[in-house]
């Protein structure tokens, strides 16, 4: 499934920087193509691990909320 992200190009001293915001992935390179293909690679990489290889077990907590001294 493809999908599309906004994505933010700057330039270092040494470095073109691609980053996404929404997922926080960041690709460089020495051109904008190449750090634009190493950023996709990276958000390639990000999801593939996101796969879960085991069903995750979800549970409730419950937490004590204490009120803040003011001083």
């Amino acid at each position: 499934m493809e999908k599309t992200y906004i994505v933010t190009l700057w330039e270092e001293p040494r470095w073109v920087v691609a980053r996404c915001s929404d997922p926080d992935v960041v690709g460089q390179g020495f051109t904008r193509k190449e750090a634009l293909d190493n950023l996709k690679e990276a958000m390639q990489l990000h999801f593939d691990h996101l796969r879960a290889t085991a069903t995750p077990k979800i549970r409730t907590i419950e937490v004590e909320s204490v009120p803040r001294r003011r001083l």
